[in-house]
C-alpha cells in the first residue's frame, strides 16, 4: 500500500442488513484473529473489505459459525488522496466479547482502526518479532481454545479486585504458550516426561493451577497470598515466601524457571535458571523495569525504554550462557514480548569458568545501584557499598546473597500515591500551584465565561511541570517524591483544581468541560456514589479563586458556602487499615 494519509471511522450496520458477496470473495479457510480464534477472511473482488467469520469446535473436526462476532473491515476513497476505515458489524448487540480472541467493539472502534490506519501509513520495519514466531500457531489455536472452555467458570467467581477477563484470559494464552512450547521441546529432545517448573513471583497462581492441572509438576513462589489460592486444591502448590537471589533459591531439580511479570525478579530469572542446573531453562515475561538492584536506568535514547529494557535482560541471558530467543504472544497487554533460554551455549565441562564470567559480570551492575534507585522498592534507603570494585572472591563469600543491596518486596506494600499525605499539606501545595498559575494579569489569558454571563473569570496560564517544580522549596519535592508519583500525581488527584496533559498543568475550567461518552455509560453504582457525595465538600473555586467558580451553584457538586453542606452519607474509612496494593503488582 503506498504511504497515503488514512483516518479511520466506525459504522455498524443493522441486524441483518449485513452486505457479503460470497461469489465476488476469495475466501482464506485458515486465519487466526487476535488472541488465536480461528477465522475464516473473505476478501471483496475489490480488495478493499475483509470479512471475518469466527469459527468455533463444539465437536472434533467439526466448525460452526458464531454468527453474533462477524465483522467486516473496509477500506474506502474519501477524496484525493484521503482514505477512510470502516469497522461493520452484523449484531452489535449481541457481541460476544472475551477480550482476547473477540476484544470489545468500542476497542475495535477506538483503538484497532487508528491503529491500522497508522500501521498502513509507516514505512518502518518494527523492532519486534512476529506474534508467535516459535511454535506451530494451529496447535496454540486449537488448544487454547480447549483451555478456554476448560477454565471460562474463574472468571464467574474471581475473588481478587483485577479484572477477571482480562487475567484469566491471558494466562490462559501464557499457559497455552508453554504447553506448546514444552511439547516441542520433547519431540526435540525425545523426553517422555513432562516438565517441572518454579514459578517466581506468581502473583494470583493461575498460571501455576493451568500447568499442574494439565500435568506438569510445578509450585508458585509470591511473598503474598492471594484471595484466590484457597479456591485451587492441593494438586496447585503455591507458597508464600519472599525470595532473594542466592544459593537458597537454587532448583537443581526443575526444568523450567518461570518469571510472569515478575518484576524486581525478572532480570534474577535467567541467572536463577543458569546456577540451578545446566539442564534448566527459563522463560520470562518483563513488564516493570527493573536492574539487579532496582529501578532500571534508561541508557539510550535511539530505542524505546521498552526495546531496551528487553535488550538488556536478553543480555543477562546470553552472559549467563543461554542462547536466548524472542518471541511475542497473544495476550491483552502492551508488554508481550517474552524471552526464553532453552538451550547452552557452551558445555557442561566449561560451568566453573562460565558462573565465574557470571559473577563478574553481576558485580560490574553494582554500578547502576545510584542515587535514583533510592526511592525503588528494593533499595529502600540501602547504599552500595561496592562502588563496582568488588571482586569476585567476595562476591561468591557471601553464599547467602549473590548480591549486596538486594531487598525482596515487604509483604505489606506501602501504598505511595500521594493519597496518604497530611491534608494540610496536600491543600498547601494545591494552593501554591493555583496562585501561581493565576499569577499573570494579561488579558490574553482571560476570557467570558461564568456560566455565559457577561463577565470575566481568569483561567490563568498553562506551565511546563518542570517550571511550577521550581518554584516549590526542597523538602515539599523530595516529600512529593518519596511518594512515588511526586508533583504530577498530586496534581492529578486534585481533578477538580487541575487539568494534567503532555507534562503541563492548567486551571481547570468547569464551564468548557463537555460530559463524555464514559461519562454518559457509567455504572448505577457510580450514579448513586455521585449522589451521596453532592455537596458534601466546598468547592475550592468558590473559596480560593478571585473570581470565584465559573458555574452556578445548581451546576456544581460542591457547596458554594456553607449554608449549602449536607452531612457525608458514605462510611468512614477505617485508620490504619493495610489496603491490598492495587497498581504495583499486576496479578
Amino acid at each position: 500500500m503506498k504511504q497515503e494519509p488514512l483516518r479511520s471511522a466506525a459504522g455498524h450496520t443493522e441486524k441483518g442488513a449485513y452486505p457479503v458477496r460470497c461469489s465476488a470473495s476469495r475466501v482464506v479457510p485458515k486465519m487466526w484473529s487476535v488472541g488465536g480464534g480461528r477465522s475464516a477472511a473473505a476478501w471483496d473482488a475489490s480488495g478493499r473489505a475483509v470479512t471475518f467469520v469466527p469459527l468455533e469446535e463444539p465437536s472434533q473436526g467439526r466448525f460452526q459459525v458464531k454468527k453474533s462476532n462477524i465483522y467486516q473491515i473496509r477500506l474506502e476513497h474519501v477524496e484525493d488522496d484521503e482514505w477512510s476505515l470502516s469497522l461493520f458489524t452484523l449484531y452489535s448487540e449481541g457481541w460476544d466479547s472475551d477480550c482476547v480472541i473477540y476484544p470489545k467493539i468500542s476497542w475495535m472502534k477506538n483503538e484497532l482502526l487508528s491503529r491500522l490506519a497508522k500501521w498502513s501509513t509507516e514505512d518502518k520495519r518494527s523492532d519486534f518479532k512476529g506474534t508467535l514466531s516459535l511454535i506451530p500457531v494451529d496447535k496454540y489455536s486449537r488448544l487454547y481454545q480447549s483451555l478456554k472452555e476448560k477454565y471460562r467458570e474463574m472468571v464467574k467467581v474471581w475473588p481478587e479486585v483485577t479484572d477477571p477477563k482480562k487475567f484469566v484470559y491471558e494466562d490462559v494464552a501464557i499457559a497455552t504458550y508453554l504447553l506448546v512450547l514444552w511439547e516441542e521441546e520433547r519431540a526435540k529432545k525425545h523426553l517422555t516426561q513432562k516438565q517441572s517448573f518454579i514459578d517466581l513471583g506468581c502473583g494470583n497462581g493461575l498460571l501455576v493451577h493451568i500447568l499442574s492441572n494439565e500435568g506438569h509438576r510445578g509450585r508458585g513462589i509470591d511473598v503474598r497470598r492471594r484471595k484466590i489460592w484457597a479456591m485451587y486444591g492441593s494438586q496447585t502448590v503455591l507458597e508464600e515466601s519472599s525470595i532473594t537471589p542466592s544459593d537458597d533459591y537454587l532448583f537443581p531439580d526443575t526444568d523450567w524457571i518461570i518469571g510472569n511479570h515478575s518484576d524486581e525478579l525478572t532480570p534474577w530469572i535467567p541467572v536463577i535458571a543458569a546456577r540451578s542446573s545446566y539442564s534448566c531453562c527459563f522463560f520470562v515475561l518483563p513488564c516493570c523495569f527493573f536492574n539487579f538492584y532496582g529501578k532500571y536506568n534508561r541508557k539510550s535514547s535511539q530505542k524505546t525504554q521498552y526495546r531496551e529494557y528487553l535488550d538488556f535482560v536478553t543480555e543477562i541471558g546470553a552472559q549467563c550462557g543461554f542462547n536466548v530467543e524472542e518471541d511475542c504472544l497473544r495476550i491483552p497487554s502492551t508488554k508481550r514480548v517474552c524471552l526464553i533460554g532453552e538451550t547452552r551455549r557452551y558445555s557442561p565441562l566449561e560451568e566453573a569458568q562460565v558462573d565465574e564470567r557470571r559473577a563478574q559480570y553481576i558485580a560490574s551492575h553494582s554500578a547502576d545501584s545510584t542515587s535514583d534507585n533510592t526511592d525503588s522498592r528494593l533499595c529502600d534507603g540501602h547504599t552500595d557499598t561496592t562502588n563496582g570494585e568488588e571482586s569476585t572472591d567476595d562476591l561468591k563469600a557471601e553464599h547467602s546473597s549473590w548480591i549486596p543491596g538486594f531487598r525482596p518486596r515487604d509483604k505489606v506494600e506501602q501504598i505511595r500515591n500521594c493519597v496518604l499525605l497530611p491534608r494540610d499539606f496536600i491543600d498547601q501545595v494545591v494552593l501554591q500551584v493555583a496562585q501561581l498559575l493565576l499569577s499573570s494579569n494579561t488579558e490574553e489569558e482571560k476570557d467570558i465565561v461564568h456560566d455565559g454571563a457577561s463577565s470575566t473569570w481568569n483561567r490563568g496560564r498553562c506551565l511546563p511541570l518542570r517550571e511550577v517544580a521550581e518554584v516549590l522549596d526542597r523538602e515539599t519535592l523530595q516529600r512529593l517524591k518519596n511518594e512515588c508519583g511526586g508533583l504530577q500525581t498530586l496534581l492529578r488527584n486534585n481533578h477538580q483544581v487541575f487539568q494534567v496533559m503532555n507534562s503541563t498543568v492548567s486551571i481547570r475550567d468547569w464551564s468548557q468541560e463537555t460530559q463524555t461518552a464514559s461519562s454518559k455509560h457509567r455504572t448505577e453504582a457510580k450514579k448513586r456514589l455521585s449522589a451521596d457525595v453532592l455537596k458534601t465538600r466546598l468547592c475550592w473555586f468558590y473559596v480560593h479563586h478571585p473570581d470565584s467558580c465559573p458555574r452556578a451553584a445548581s451546576n456544581c457538586p460542591y457547596a458554594h458556602g456553607a449554608e449549602e453542606l449536607r452531612p457525608h452519607s458514605l462510611p468512614e474509612r477505617k485508620k490504619n487499615r493495610h489496603p491490598e496494593p492495587q497498581s504495583i503488582k499486576r496479578r
